[in-house]
């Protein structure tokens, strides 16, 4: 289902953005069953947009993860983000366009990319490669999107009593734009893996037997980690 509130509604963004919804539920098993629109002149300003989207699913009990099988030694796969995707943009606009005055059409230093291009990349979707473990009869046993808390507040949430997430710094690829963001803005680093996601969206823990096969049907996983015994925090080495 989806939301769209604005003062004055124009047909060419409202096809726009329905069309862009259909393809994201085509794309992901979904259907888009149907919406609400609304014209609110003096609460929205001219030229804005409010866009909300609702998602249901079900799933069988057997097959819930909540987290509660996860042990020590178990292992951390990280699936890689495709930018900042839901977070990080106040601190990202206060150092790209308040301090430094950049604009959207400047080109990244040391990239190719326009910031334009990459503050508004499409927020990857984790539902193929979760499937794929599945398909592939391997078992989750916690799972992590990593979103507002960044990579220091997101994993421990699955945890049981007694574990910690340990995750290895060095098995990380920082994308560009956060490296720029540090240095521009001067920002500790523990504020940017808690503001930032780092480059990883999204966290799924196996078991350690299982990490071949999961890195294989993932094609693009990345072992980050492991589950190691603790008091429910993220730790990094």
């Amino acid at each position: 289902m989806d939301y769209i509130g604005t003062a004055k509604l124009k047909s060419e963004v409202f096809a726009t953005v329905i069309k862009g919804l259909c393809v994201a539920c085509r794309e992901n098993g979904c259907a888009l069953l149907g919406g609400e629109t609304a014209e609110m002149p003096g609460l929205y300003p001219e030229g804005e947009y409010d866009l909300v989207g609702t998602i249901i699913g079900a799933v069988e009990k057997r097959k819930l993860v909540t987290g509660k099988s996860l042990r020590k030694g178990d292992v951390l796969i990280g699936l890689p983000s495709s930018g900042l995707q839901t977070n990080g943009y106040s601190l990202a606009r206060k150092v790209l366009f308040s301090q430094l005055k950049m604009k959207l059409s400047d080109v990244l230093p040391g990239t190719q990319r326009t910031l334009e291009d990459i503050l508004l990349a499409v927020h990857t979707s984790f539902l193929k490669p979760v499937t794929a473990l599945q398909k592939a009869g391997i078992t989750i046993h916690g799972m992590a999107h990593i979103t507002g808390g960044g990579l220091i507040d997101n994993p421990p949430r699955m945890l049981p009593k007694g574990l910690d997430v340990v995750i290895r710094k060095d098995a990380l690829t920082v994308p560009p734009i956060y490296n720029f963001l540090q240095e521009k803005g001067k920002i500790d680093p523990e504020e940017m893996y808690r503001v930032f996601n780092m480059g990883i969206g999204y966290v799924i823990a196996i078991r350690r037997a299982d990490t071949a096969r999961a890195l294989k049907a993932l094609k693009n996983g990345i072992e980050i980690g492991t589950i190691e015994e603790g008091s429910g925090v993220t730790r990094f080495k």
